[in-house]
């Protein structure tokens, strides 16, 4: 018998599969996914690798093979199922077997268990108390001490016994050799779930959610397991739909994971699931240390766990029986990978979903064009939420056209308008929201007067401005002088937007100084906990008005906030890429959900300098049909996204010549083996920084209508990367459906 082994080694030229001899000791042992030690290369040094298949021939020359060495100890074992989704993921993201293994097994490495050792009485008070006057006759202090203590508590924690009773070691040993005491040991769990006293919470339904969660069990239960898409206007009770479905599925005996955007929405949406789950909810994200993560892995391997919460590697949480997977504020960008592979999770918990029998549910109150254009056309399920679940109204939405605050002398960040209602909350003591948007801000060039933005004349999207006075198309490369008047009003006021949140918090403190303000940004939140402590004092009233990014406005429920104001809608509007009025019309709208979602009517102020952009009209009337009638027709007309794909081949090296000839030959070759496949190939062009630390880049673009033909594409290009050696002193890599601009 031979196994088929991938080394772990990330190198390119090593991403295929080796074959090795399986030896008797080991027959009968080793599975799919294992990780083993196996001699490698002239020196045959030891090296760790996976076994991915095994065969009953050998392709290579029988003398040269090579056999297993042992099963590697200390590593966490995995499940085939897990080796073949970061298969999966290579064929569809690009990168290495070995880049797609690190990605789904995010810990190998065993890391130190968590002991709790306790000191336990043995003999019976009878016994014990006899034992003690012994002690306290031959003057052993410290064994009388800690046997009168075992005699009041028959089992007493170590640490308290040799911190508190000032107990050494030695004295513990004494007890166990005379049959008094036994040390015993057992493993811990790190939980970075604090432990609350959390009163369950009744759920009262509404129809439509009732509706909702009667289709997808209807469904479950004939073992139909699909994707859904469940949209709901902000407030509609996605949530509470999300803990009913799981608690259907976790009664079968199977686990589900919730993925959440970022580790800013961690702390309210596990309190919401933990007075439904109690102790059998974990979570998992970047701020946990090794250790903590590691034991929330086997706490999942081992069915302590039947909830694992966080945000994009939570979706490898290596559950024995996985059965449904929640991918909360599905529209978000960060469920895309920045790291090759570039996966997205909507697409990689669908395969996994796929392989494991469960079921997928996508929620968002704005979602995605991709997973509306899909459950359009049949592919997902569409539930949808019209209502807010107590029945509240949605947020009345104003929007200030800033170009008219600028004629009137106005140049503060704050509205006439808004500072007038956030001077109202204040003296209501009610609470406000300022969520200023920076996403996606590629330094625009616009108009101050009349709200012109300079756009690429051939792939409506903004020019960015570089230095040096160049505006530049990351698109199609075209470039040209910034110029110092509009082209439209022949302004002189033509210039980037230019704020950060601490220039906004300084000013909103300046402009009321009786408030209480907090900011919440990377800044803030740095630190572990950084995102708990300030929404959880913020929940508390600890504060009238909270600043912040984006984090701000997504999920997160305040009922005493009435008033939420949008400082730069353009600022997303017009960024260099094709998603602007998308993420646009997301935020406004998601911001606008924040406010009343209590008893009180909420009011949202969105500030922009183009009142009558459909992105902003749509947010503003909270109409998503509108917005996504109209950003489609503009998808289909310019072949992006989800109308067609477009695949992005970025290639960086440190010699700028060798970079131009290797994209110069890569966009040659794809012309070429495309054949009479219907695939654009676009540019090279410059990225939005096109040096970092001196390394030049370059960005390709392929469209085509299939996603299919892209996948062979990159297959192709990959092999011809890898027969020419020109190819070597460059970093080459797949991003396909990208979220941003490289």
């Amino acid at each position: 018998m031979f196994a088929n082994i991938i080394i772990d080694i990330t190198h390119e030229k090593l991403d295929r599969i080796f074959q090795y001899r399986v030896p008797s000791r080991l027959e009968g042992e080793l599975c799919i996914g294992m990780e083993v030690n196996v001699p490698f290369g002239k020196g045959s040094r030891l090296t760790k690798g996976y076994i991915v298949g095994f065969s009953k021939t050998c392709d290579y020359d029988l003398s040269k093979v090579k056999e297993i060495e042992s099963v590697a100890k200390n590593s966490v074992a995995i499940e085939g199922r897990m080796v073949a989704l970061a298969a999966w993921m290579k064929e569809h993201y690009g990168g290495t077997m070995i880049q797609a293994l690190k990605t789904v097994l995010p810990i190998k490495q065993k890391e130190k268990a968590k002991v709790k050792r306790r000191v336990r009485l043995i003999l019976d008070e009878e016994a014990g108390k006899k034992k003690l006057e012994e002690y306290l006759h031959k003057n052993q202090k410290a064994r009388a001490r800690l046997l009168a203590a075992l005699l009041d508590e028959p089992v007493l924690d170590y640490e308290l016994v040799t911190k508190k009773l000032n107990i050494t070691r030695a004295v513990v040993s004494s007890l166990e050799e005379q049959n008094v005491a036994v040390l015993e040991s057992e493993q811990v769990f790190r939980n970075p779930v604090k432990k609350r006293e959390l009163t369950p919470s009744e759920i009262h339904f509404t129809e439509e959610q009732e509706n909702a969660v009667a289709r997808f069990w209807k469904d479950y239960q004939e073992e139909n397991y699909g994707t859904y898409l469940l949209h709901g206007v902000t407030g509609s009770g996605k949530t509470e739909v999300y803990i009913e479905m799981i608690r259907r599925v976790a009664a079968m005996g199977r686990q589900a994971i919730v993925l959440i955007p970022e580790i800013a929405l961690t702390f309210q949406t596990v309190m919401r699931f933990c007075r439904c789950f109690g102790n059998r909810v974990s979570i998992m994200h970047s701020r946990l240390s090794a250790g903590e993560r590691y034991d929330q892995m086997m706490r999942a391997k081992a069915g302590e766990v039947d909830v694992m919460i966080g945000p994009r590697s939570a979706l490898f949480t290596p559950f024995p029986n996985l059965g449904l997977i929640v991918i909360d504020e599905e529209h978000e960008n960060t469920y895309k990978s920045e790291q090759v592979p570039r996966f997205h999770a909507r697409e990689t918990a669908i395969a996994r979903a796929g392989m494991e029998g469960a079921s997928v549910v996508l929620g968002s109150a704005t979602p995605s064009m991709e997973a509306m254009y899909r459950a359009r056309n049949g592919e997902y399920c569409l539930l949808e939420l019209k209502t807010r679940s107590r029945q509240q109204e949605m947020a009345r939405v104003y929007t200030v056209d800033l170009r008219e605050e600028m004629k009137t002398g106005n140049r503060s960040i704050l509205s006439r308008k808004l500072a007038a209602m956030i001077q109202d909350r204040l003296d209501r003591k009610e609470q406000s929201m300022l969520f200023l948007n920076r996403r996606g801000y590629a330094g625009f060039i616009s108009c101050r007067e009349c709200g012109h933005v300079i756009k690429c004349p051939h792939c409506d999207v903004s020019l960015s401005y570089h230095q040096g006075g160049r505006l530049v198309c990351h698109y199609c490369g075209h470039e040209e002088p910034r110029p110092a008047l509009c082209p439209e009003c022949g302004s002189v006021h033509v210039g980037e937007f230019r704020a950060g949140t601490q220039q906004v918090e300084e000013l909103v403190k300046k402009t009321f100084p009786e408030a209480r303000v907090l900011r919440m940004d990377m800044d803030t939140t740095r630190e572990k906990d950084g995102h708990e402590k300030i929404l959880s004092a913020f929940a508390n009233e600890e504060a009238d008005i909270l600043v912040g990014t984006q984090m701000i406005v997504k999920g997160h429920d305040f009922p005493n906030v009435t008033l939420v104001g949008v400082l730069a809608a353009d600022m997303s509007l017009y960024s260099d890429d094709y998603r602007a009025g998308e993420r646009t019309f997301q935020l406004l709208a998601q911001a606008a959900g924040r406010a009343g979602r209590g008893m009180k009517k909420g009011e949202a102020v969105i500030q922009t300098y183009s009142p009558k952009h459909y992105a902003v009209t749509a947010a503003a009337a909270q109409d998503y049909e509108a917005f996504y009638r109209e950003e489609i027709r503009y998808r289909e007309m310019m072949g992006y996204p989800p109308a067609a794909h477009l695949l992005a081949v970025l290639v960086s090296c440190e010699n700028e010549e060798h970079l131009e000839k290797g994209c110069h030959f890569l966009k040659e070759y794809a012309a070429r083996v495309k054949g009479k496949a219907p695939v654009s190939v676009i540019g090279p062009a410059s990225p939005g920084i096109g040096k970092v630390n001196d390394i030049y880049r370059k960005v390709l673009y392929l469209k085509a209508e299939k996603y299919d033909t892209l996948i062979r594409m990159k297959n192709r290009m990959e092999q011809y990367i890898e027969m020419n050696s020109g190819f070597g002193c460059m970093r080459i890599q797949f991003d396909f459906n990208p979220m941003q601009i490289f």
